[in-house]
């Protein structure tokens, strides 16, 4: 075979290896993207997530919007929500107008900064609306009919579920406040009860 044969061979086995990865990319872009919908995040959010991470290199904003055939708005609203969340990092290059994005590395990290955001948005709101709750059932607020026994039966549940949250939020912080002697401590824990 000739030199020009052999390296068109080599590029067409290169493209190939080139598709693959990209069919790759985009099943896992795919799938991420559903899972971040299950979780409540919007699909967008979760897909350039995803892409950012996958790729493990810096994207610009018109990289996003035609990798993920999304519109500008899109892509900005998006883009900024995930550098709210802590989850990627913005930044320019030197000689560039441009912004550019890219994904935290460290699986653990992300995980814990993500676990930490959905705990201040979700389960800190609880919380605080039971210890609400229970205040509203006291004596001071409602008098005598704080010692009838419905009354009784929801404070009950109300201690159970605050308690609950609080041994909760005491092993995330245990977890997440230093997340690879946390992920030590769970899989000793793990391995222990196989």
């Amino acid at each position: 075979m000739s030199a020009d044969g052999t390296v068109a061979s080599r590029s067409s086995r290169t493209m190939s290896a080139q598709d693959q990865l990209r069919r790759v990319q985009d099943e896992f872009i795919r799938k991420w993207g559903e899972m971040g919908q299950t979780w409540g995040i919007n699909r967008t959010m979760a897909e350039l997530h995803a892409l950012l991470y996958i790729t493990g290199t810096p994207q610009c904003t018109d990289d996003v919007m035609e990798r993920l055939n999304i519109s500008r708005g899109n892509a900005s609203m998006s883009l900024r929500a995930l550098c709210d969340w802590g989850i990627i990092r913005r930044f320019h290059r030197r000689g560039e107008r441009r912004e550019y994005f890219e994904s935290l590395g460290d699986v653990w990290e992300m995980f814990s900064i993500i676990a930490a955001e959905r705990k201040r948005r979700e389960m800190d709101p609880v919380l605080e609306t039971i210890k609400q709750c229970q205040a509203m059932l006291d004596e001071q607020a409602i008098g005598s009919a704080a010692r009838s026994e419905t009354v009784a039966i929801t404070r009950k549940r109300l201690e159970s579920m605050q308690e609950f949250m609080e041994v909760t939020n005491k092993i995330f912080h245990a977890f997440v406040s230093n997340t690879k002697s946390g992920l030590n401590k769970v899989v000793k824990v793990l391995l222990k009860s196989l």
